[in-house]
């Protein structure tokens, strides 16, 4: 027998609705997470670049400090190359840790843990 159609006040109607609205939020979520996955990669892929070149030029500089009687200044862009790499090697590695990342697992544990002990409590107190 063919079901007629729900009015839409109906509460089906309204957890249809309900659902539609979840999964566009949830959609939306997906889209930032790519976002800012996308943004970040960029930004790995510009540390990499500015790293090599940065190498690379401190390379030139020790060829030269061996070969020149100007080695103040090169000495002194060397620390500066070298104070660079260190800045873009900790935002390299920064990539795989973040507060965004850790955060779930966190609060995962928190809650867990927290059930844990008060699930021991009990079981003391009623073992007693």
């Amino acid at each position: 027998m063919p079901q007629k159609p729900l009015p839409p006040s109906s509460p089906e109607s309204n957890q249809g609705d309900r659902n539609t609205q979840e999964f566009e939020e949830a959609f939306s979520d997906v889209e930032r997470s790519l976002q800012s996955l996308l943004e970040r990669y960029h930004q790995v892929q510009r540390d990499q670049q500015r790293q090599a070149q940065l190498q690379q030029r401190r390379q030139q500089i020790k060829q030269e400090l061996h070969r020149t009687s100007s080695r103040r200044s090169l000495q002194a862009e060397l620390k500066q190359l070298k104070e660079q790499l260190e800045t873009i090697e900790l935002n390299l590695e920064s990539q795989l840790f973040s507060w965004g990342s850790l955060k779930e697992p966190f609060w995962q544990a928190i809650r867990f843990g927290g059930l844990g002990i008060v699930l021991g409590w009990i079981l003391k107190s009623c073992a007693n």
